[in-house]
């Protein structure tokens, strides 16, 4: 028999409502953007968002059911993401799922946000464990190692910015709109590392991560450039700037495989959208990691979506974790950190 769940994302930016068979085969993913609503902004507008959210949820839920062309009595179970993400905007999507399962008499499935990202790589591969997940998006930076189905736990995190952000704080700085990541990736083709900003924390026996010193590096030098009325090229202040964010990255996630004798690697969030993040990581696995098996989710799973609530959502009604209608966002939620294992 089998298994439908319509999923609801509302964490920032998206609106998204999806129906997902068996936690791997997407019957529906509608996403509804807000990025034209913020773009004038630079940034997501948290109050912004959730008023979109208001207008747009029941429409994507209707249009969801519609496209995958299933009843509400054919679904099995409700599922919404709980967090980490905007309060507000958190609201909204499972006020939406709690009311929609109590109407038709569903169980309901409060979802990890992080743990989406990660799973949206079952519509690509059965994930085989253990497996470790690199999560790189404009929130968060972190390596998660995942023992056993379900079971997430941190190894190493962002102490400052996230990958993600650090790149919308330099494309501001270079003038490009929001969000900017995929234009730096295609400027920094363009270009070549000459300006060799620093790689933090690149050697340090730990799995963490800093990108605020970069950051920080790559504003002081093109503002002492406007000071002294000194013309840089962009293209290579892009390239430099992401040949060190990628190298930070990849060394320490290849060195993380390793240690944890993983059977496969998975790049999640909306930062594994980088074409030179995917090129590094495929040519550094194939050279230094060839029995793991490198996962990326297809470019249109990235983003925030709610087809990967959905194939999460499979795994944790797999494991009997359900909610109640006392269900509330947790804007803060993390999964927990991650204590070594004897011999590893």
């Amino acid at each position: 028999m089998s298994e439908l769940i319509l999923a609801v994302e509302s964490s920032c930016d998206e609106t998204s409502v999806a129906v997902v068979k068996n936690g791997s085969i997407i019957l529906s993913n509608i996403i509804a953007s807000q990025i034209k609503s913020h773009e004038r902004f630079g940034g997501v507008v948290p109050e912004v968002a959730s008023r979109h959210h208001v207008e747009q949820i029941g429409y994507c839920i209707q249009d969801a059911l519609a496209e995958a062309k299933v009843k509400p009595e054919e679904l099995s179970a409700v599922a919404v993401t709980k967090g980490p993400g905007l309060v507000g905007a958190l609201l909204i999507g499972i006020t939406a799922a709690k009311s929609f399962a109590w109407a038709h008499g569903l169980p309901l499935i409060g979802v990890n946000h992080m743990a989406g990202h990660i799973c949206a790589a079952r519509f690509v591969q059965t994930i085989h464990y253990p497996a470790l997940a690199l999560l790189v998006s404009g929130g968060h930076t972190e390596l998660v190692y995942l023992p056993s189905e379900g079971t997430y736990e941190i190894i190493g995190e962002t102490r400052d910015d996230a990958a993600g952000e650090a790149y919308d704080k330099v494309g501001r700085v270079l003038g490009l709109s929001y969000p900017s990541g995929k234009k730096i990736d295609e400027m920094a083709h363009k270009g070549n590392d000459t300006y060799h900003f620093p790689r933090a924390m690149l050697h340090e026996n730990t799995y963490d991560f800093s990108f605020s010193g970069l950051k920080s590096s790559f504003i002081n030098l093109v503002h002492n450039a406007q000071q002294r009325d000194e013309q840089l090229n962009e293209n290579d202040l892009a390239a430099s700037f992401q040949a060190s964010v990628i190298d930070v990255l990849v060394e320490k996630t290849i060195r993380a495989c390793q240690e944890y004798q993983v059977q496969q690697l998975i790049v999640a969030g909306g930062v594994a959208a980088n074409q030179g993040l995917r090129e590094r990581l495929q040519t550094a696995t194939k050279t230094m990691l060839p029995s793991v098996e490198l996962i990326f989710p297809p470019l249109k799973l990235c983003g925030d979506n709610a087809a990967m609530i959905g194939a999460a959502a499979s795994i944790e009604k797999k494991q009997a974790h359900f909610s109640d209608l006392t269900l509330n966002a947790e804007p803060s939620l993390a999964f927990p950190l991650h204590k070594k294992a004897e011999g590893l």
